[in-house]
C-alpha cells in the first residue's frame, strides 16, 4: 500500500502544480467561496509559512533525506507495516518527494490552496505530509500499543 499511495500522491501533486504553473500567472488569484477557498498561485523558495526565503535547494536536500529515511524505516526497522501506517507513511514520503523535486529543479515550491483569509498557501504535497504526520501521530498515541499487544506471542 505503502509505494501506492506515495506513487498517486506524488503524481496528483505533481500534475496540480504542472497545470497551476501553465494556467496561471504568479499573483493571479481564483476565489471559489469568499473567505474559504481560494486558488492563489505563489512560489514559496522557502520552508513552511514562507520562512528561510532563497534557501529552497536546501530544504530540498533535506527533503531526500527525509524521504529515504522513511523507505529505510518501512523496508528495515519495522517488522510489520499495519496498513494505517503504511498510508501514513505514503502521505508522508509522497508529500516530501513534491515539494523536494520542485525545490530541487525551481528552487521553490508552487503554492496553490488558500483556505480562509490570511492563512498562508499550500499544494497537495502539504496537505499529504499534514495528512501523513497526523495518521503516525494518531497511529503512534492510540494504536500501536493495542496492535502490537495483539500479533506478539507472549
Amino acid at each position: 500500500m505503502f509505494y501506492w499511495v506515495a506513487l498517486i500522491v506524488f503524481a496528483a501533486d505533481q500534475i496540480s502544480k504542472l497545470f497551476v504553473r501553465l494556467l496561471m500567472n504568479v499573483g493571479e488569484t481564483h476565489t471559489v467561496k469568499q473567505g474559504v477557498l481560494q486558488f492563489i498561485y505563489l512560489q514559496n523558495s522557502g520552508a513552511a509559512g514562507s520562512t528561510f526565503q532563497g534557501y529552497g535547494r536546501w530544504f530540498g536536500i533535506l527533503a531526500a533525506i527525509i524521504v529515504i529515511g522513511i523507505i529505510y524505516y518501512r523496508e528495515v526497522m519495522l517488522k510489520s507495516r499495519p496498513r494505517v501506517l503504511d498510508f501514513g507513511l505514503g502521505m508522508l514520503a509522497a508529500g516530501a518527494a513534491g515539494n523536494g523535486i520542485e525545490r530541487l529543479v525551481y528552487g521553490k515550491v508552487t503554492d496553490f490552496i488558500a483556505f480562509g483569509s490570511g492563512r498562508g498557501s499550500m499544494n497537495l504535497a502539504d496537505l499529504a505530509i499534514n495528512i501523513g504526520v497526523l495518521i503516525i501521530i494518531v497511529y503512534s498515541l492510540f494504536f500501536s500499543k493495542q496492535w502490537k499487544q495483539k500479533h506478539t506471542v507472549s
